[in-house]
């Protein structure tokens, strides 16, 4: 599975986007705390804000952060306040607990900025980044060539550093007894990792550059909530920073979220109508928030103009894959969207993007004409150059046995189609040169070249989502009463009842609930005639 991962420059993606949001028509940016919901009927109308002024609406999306209630803890205190000192309120958390929401208290944190100048680099193992133009967007349109990127460095731990955060393990927030929320499984504390993994010798921590604007760098893996002092301990202990200036500490931050098992797949919520939530509030980690953003927007947008909301499948997308986990099994700690919870992840490559989600992009009028047929082209072509590869057979003469020879690859006996020798690991699609002309279009031949090589496995996992497919078509009514259902586990009926799946592959997926549970669920919605 690859996928690509980008080191933004967080001053510049600011002004980027500042830049993008002002330019955007009809739309008028304002600023200020939000208290409270406007309600009519258990329908959100718009809200209150802090000063008492009200602003109508006729969809809410609350993409609160780690803003909601939030406390930040060094060692023993804790300070009322959101990300680097910003204002909070609770108002608006007390208000959705009053409304109906079931509030969790999750905790998450960030490692310290330390100044790149007091940095011994020479120790340290340069990671640089790629060396290819390459973008998430495929209309890449980039605000600063790559050329002008900065390196990572890698580092580690050390016993003298595990020892020092054995010796405090006490005066951490966590450790101390002053955190509340539960913090993220897959992305925990440095004083956790030592605790929860006390037979590795060393943890592996990255440096990376935040802005071409300012010289720090953001140790990442390094997240604490141990107080200054014992901090500065730590940073020292490692190699190349015995003499690192801590530009700002590291700290664990504590706020409130909802259950996202009261949210429905569109990410408007079951308990209000038009509302919509997205991000940390959802009880999902940074990194996964964007996604839900662009998800509520849009479901927001259809629903405005009465279209039918745009919900991306498990096979579809990782958005899709993380939607339904939120909403089908909920969260316990900060959900972090990992690889290995798409069952169907070679399908969700990063070369694939656009086959799989443009044609979404296109119809509800986020991708334009001209870029569409630009898309259309795109799939014109690799359809051409795969055609062309299934009709090109060649024999076993000796000219193609030596070219064979020298590319590291077995000769033949019988005739065989390019398409079928591309199969073959070694063979790589630009040796082919000789036997096809090709369009000089990495982004195509790239696309041709993985789809034909792992064509077994993918059309594996193409029948697998199939069924899951066929399942998702089936619709459950809403008034479905899971209790009043026979033959059913009474976990099965409290948990189903509980999310009121949309459909029986939702169902299937919810924790509790097992297969001889789906096939009494199955007789009992045809029988009524669901499906």
């Amino acid at each position: 599975v690859q996928a690509m991962r980008a080191q933004v420059d967080k001053e510049l993606y600011k002004k980027e986007m500042l830049k993008t949001l002002k330019s955007t028509t009809n739309l008028d940016i304002l600023e200020s705390f939000v208290d409270d919901l406007l309600l009519e009927d258990k329908k959100v109308v718009g809200v209150l804000l802090e000063n008492g002024n009200t602003i109508l609406s006729k969809a809410v999306i609350l993409t609160t952060g780690t803003y909601l209630k939030s406390v930040i803890l060094t060692g023993s205190n804790k300070t009322t306040a959101g990300p680097h000192g910003e204002k909070t309120r609770p108002n608006l958390s007390e208000n959705l607990k009053k409304y109906g929401f079931t509030i969790k208290r999750l905790k998450t944190g960030t490692p310290p900025r330390l100044e790149k100048a007091s940095i011994d680099l020479t120790k340290l193992q340069q990671e640089p980044g790629s060396q290819e133009d390459i973008a998430f967007s495929y209309d890449n349109n980039g605000a600063l060539a790559y050329k002008y990127q900065l390196p990572c460095y890698l580092i580690y731990t050390n016993q003298h550093t595990h020892d020092i955060i054995k010796k405090h393990l006490n005066e951490s927030s966590m450790y101390g007894g002053y955190v509340e929320g539960v913090g993220p499984r897959y992305c925990p504390s440095i004083e956790d990792k030592v605790v929860r993994f006390s037979d590795k010798e060393r943890h592996q921590l990255f440096l990376e550059p935040e802005s071409l604007a300012y010289d720090d760098l953001y140790l990442q893996g390094f997240s604490t909530s141990m107080p200054h002092y014992v901090q500065e301990e730590m940073v020292h202990s490692l190699e190349g920073l015995e003499t690192a200036r801590i530009l700002k500490y590291a700290y664990a931050i504590e706020y409130d979220a909802i259950d996202s098992k009261q949210i429905l797949p569109t990410l408007e919520t079951k308990v209000l109508a038009n509302l919509y939530t997205a991000g940390q509030i959802n009880g999902t980690s940074g990194e996964e928030a964007a996604g839900q953003g662009l998800m509520a927007g849009i479901n927001a947008s259809l629903k405005l103009e009465n279209k039918p909301p745009l919900i991306l499948k498990r096979n579809e997308a990782y958005i899709g894959v993380l939607i339904d986990d939120l909403v089908t099994k909920g969260v316990k700690d900060p959900y972090r969207l990992l690889t290995s919870r798409a069952e169907y992840r070679l399908l969700l490559r990063n070369d694939n993007a656009d086959l799989r989600l443009r044609e979404y992009g296109h119809e509800i009028g986020l991708i334009s004409d001209d870029l569409y047929k630009k898309f259309e082209d795109k799939k014109e072509m690799i359809d051409e150059i795969t055609k062309k590869l299934q009709n090109t057979k060649i024999t076993p003469t000796e000219e193609v046995n030596n070219f064979l020879t020298s590319i590291h690859t077995t000769i033949i006996k019988d005739g065989i189609t390019l398409y079928d020798l591309l199969k073959r690991p070694e063979v790589k699609l630009k040796s082919l040169v000789q036997f096809l002309s090709f369009p000089d279009n990495k982004e195509v031949l790239d696309e041709v070249e993985i789809s034909i090589k792992y064509e077994g496995y993918i059309n594996k996992e193409l029948k697998e989502a199939k069924k899951m497919l066929a399942l998702d078509s089936k619709q459950i009514p809403s008034d479905i009463n899971y209790y009043d259902i026979p033959n059913i586990a009474s976990e099965a009926k409290q948990k189903l009842q509980e999310i009121k799946p949309l459909t029986l592959g939702q169902a299937s997926r919810i924790s509790g609930v097992n297969p001889a549970d789906i096939a009494v669920l199955s007789v009992y919605l045809k029988k009524r005639g669901a499906f």
